[in-house]
């Protein structure tokens, strides 16, 4: 049986296995996606890969939907997630129960990550707002294109790691501090389209109320996102 295919950021990655996982268990049907970086992930929808669908940053979409990429009228908001602050395991954990202590924390670390994508645009334009920025430029560790923030920092080499908290919380070596506090939390929602390159319509519109739908809160939830 040929599968639906789709292609996601790493953000979504686990909820999504397990989320098309049960559709595969209730429908029969067969269902592949593929999570790479999400810049890489919208750069090969544009190139004409072919994709029944679409799943990124809800304004991703809505561009691949303007663009040509994904057919009017696809898109369904899925999850909305939030970023979280990890360290690596054993470490000491920073304070970070508001701005001012975020802001300590990113002062003091020797190294921080961050991912690309909305979230880390998001953090780079906090770290300007906190006059930030150029004090700790050389201190920035930027991972490569489908590498997670989560990896540099349970090997070592990055001290503070900003990323979606979907990311973190499954990674062997790491510790989740927590959530950033609620006065600079920045929250993505993460929609999915229908490709312009499918000859399964219907079939990724199935797809993709499902994985909109009520019945699986409970599976975003355990997987650190909210429904959206």
């Amino acid at each position: 049986m040929t599968p639906i295919t789709g292609i996601s950021s790493m953000a979504t990655r686990q909820v999504l296995a397990d989320m098309t996982s049960a559709y595969e268990r209730e429908t029969g049907a067969k269902v592949a996606i593929e999570s790479v970086g999400g810049v890489d992930a919208a750069k090969r929808v544009r190139a004409g890969e072919h994709f029944d669908v679409v799943i990124l940053a809800s304004n991703v979409v809505d561009q691949l939907i303007a663009e040509g990429h994904a057919l009017p009228g696809s898109r369904i908001d899925l999850v909305r997630s939030g970023v979280a602050i990890a360290v690596r395991s054993g470490a000491p954990r920073p304070d970070i129960g508001s701005e001012d202590a975020v802001r300590n924390a990113v002062r003091r670390a020797r190294s921080v990550s961050y991912s690309t994508g909305p979230s880390g645009d998001y953090l780079a334009k906090l770290f300007e707002r906190w006059g930030l920025a150029d004090e700790i430029a050389s201190r920035i560790v930027k991972p490569a294109p489908g590498i997670p923030v989560g990896k540099l920092v349970a090997e070592g080499s990055v001290e503070l790691g900003f990323q979606q908290l979907s990311e973190l919380m499954f990674l062997p070596g790491v510790e989740v501090v927590g959530p950033l506090p609620p006065a600079i939390q920045h929250v993505t929602t993460f929609s999915g389209g229908v490709c312009a390159t499918s000859s399964r319509t219907d079939e990724a519109r199935r797809l993709l109320a499902y994985l909109g739908s009520p019945r699986t809160a409970e599976v975003k939830r355990r997987n650190g996102m909210e429904p959206a």
